[in-house]
């Protein structure tokens, strides 16, 4: 950072201070198929403006089988998974202010951008035209390098795509955060959800269960919609006032422009179009569930036109600045996702990958990536 806060883009880092790269452990798998296995590859160089973090916690995200399995198109292998990362500062670049040896720090679902566009000076990087992505991405900022998450024992990252973990966390819990967590806070706030909303949560898994945290927090009445029995309890729990299971119609019935907002989060084939009936006028409906392309939802333009004054909009994670709110405000009101904690084995991530995609899990597997050998 400069004097005037202005961000230095990692491009800019002392032409990466001419250093050998730093090797690095994790659990990748090799092709399309899946299977993890263990991988040796190594990370940049730390920058002046760069971090080196040892990795704790990594939280398995939905979206990591789709790039694993390459629903969302062709990816290359070996890949490392994850972005949703918590551990330690331990080492720092020379002009690094915001961290120290020894602070936890988070990293999501993207490691740099531009750092000069409208979006970017916006505090919304993650919109930049020339955002990196934690995965499964190519690092122009650093000649081109595939990028690797999570699943892994160190990452490399400059401060500004760093969160400060608050002291006192609990740490296993963090890591979802960075990606479930804002990927969630951040349309409840754009749609300037607040007290005495009704509001629908469609999809009750690792980004719904904390959808309907921050809903309750902010004092909306939750509405929950799944395809199951198993999740009522759980939902109640987290203070929603109902429970839909949309396989019954029975429960469906008085529900159309009910609704001031419904966010949905739902990873598979279903109907947008029996969401927006349920918006009242001027509703609105954010999506945040990204299914395979082969099962893509699809909204028709008659819906649109005759539920006329009802707002679709699609939000993706948020920027750094809203990143460090919604972790602040996430620890200090006990807002954290229920997780499994799993060993860092092969055999573990696989049968975790397996229930994710048959929705056995309540509600997100963390890794213990110390666990790793």
């Amino acid at each position: 950072m400069t004097a005037a806060g202005t961000f230095i883009p990692a491009f800019s880092q002392s032409q990466e201070q001419a250093g050998a790269g730093i090797p690095a452990r994790g659990l990748a798998v090799y092709e399309e198929k899946g299977g993890f296995k263990p991988y040796e590859f190594s990370r940049h160089a730390v920058g002046d403006n760069d971090i080196l973090i040892e990795i704790l916690y990594a939280g398995i995200c939905h979206s990591d089988l789709h790039h694993v399995f390459g629903d969302w198109g062709k990816e290359e292998y070996p890949m490392v998974p994850g972005h949703e990362i918590a551990g330690r500062v331990v080492q720092v670049g020379r002009n690094v202010k915001k961290f120290k040896v020894g602070d936890m720090a988070g990293v999501g679902c993207m490691v740099n951008s531009c750092g000069t566009c409208a979006e970017c000076a916006d505090g919304k990087e993650q919109y930049c035209r020339d955002v990196v992505l934690t995965y499964h991405d190519h690092d122009q900022f650093h000649g081109g390098e595939v990028t690797q998450g999570g699943y892994s024992d160190k990452i490399v990252v400059t401060e500004k795509f760093a969160a400060r973990i608050p002291d006192g966390a609990q740490l296993e819990k963090v890591a979802p955060l960075l990606c479930a967590g804002i990927t969630t806070y951040s349309p409840l706030h754009y749609a300037g959800v607040g007290k005495g909303d009704k509001v629908g949560v469609a999809g009750f898994g690792g980004l719904g269960h904390m959808a309907v945290q921050y809903a309750v927090a902010l004092g909306a009445e939750v509405t929950v919609f799944d395809i199951t029995e198993d999740k009522r309890a759980d939902a109640g729990k987290m203070g929603a006032v109902h429970y839909v299971n949309v396989n019954n119609p029975e429960e469906l019935k008085g529900l159309d422009g009910t609704l001031d907002f419904i966010l949905s989060t739902i990873p598979a084939s279903y109907d947008p179009a029996m969401y927006l009936k349920m918006l009242k006028r001027d509703g609105q409906l954010g999506i945040v569930g990204l299914p395979a392309f082969a099962n893509m939802p699809r909204l028709s333009v008659s819906s649109l036109v005759f539920q006329g004054n009802r707002k679709v909009f699609g939000s993706q994670i948020g920027g750094m600045k809203e990143t460090q709110e919604m972790l602040d405000y996430s620890v200090k009101n006990n807002i954290y996702p229920q997780v499994e904690v799993i060993r860092a084995e092969g055999k573990a991530v696989d049968e975790a990958y397996g229930n994710v995609a048959d929705g056995k899990v309540r509600f997100r597997y963390v890794i213990d990536m110390k666990t790793l050998k």
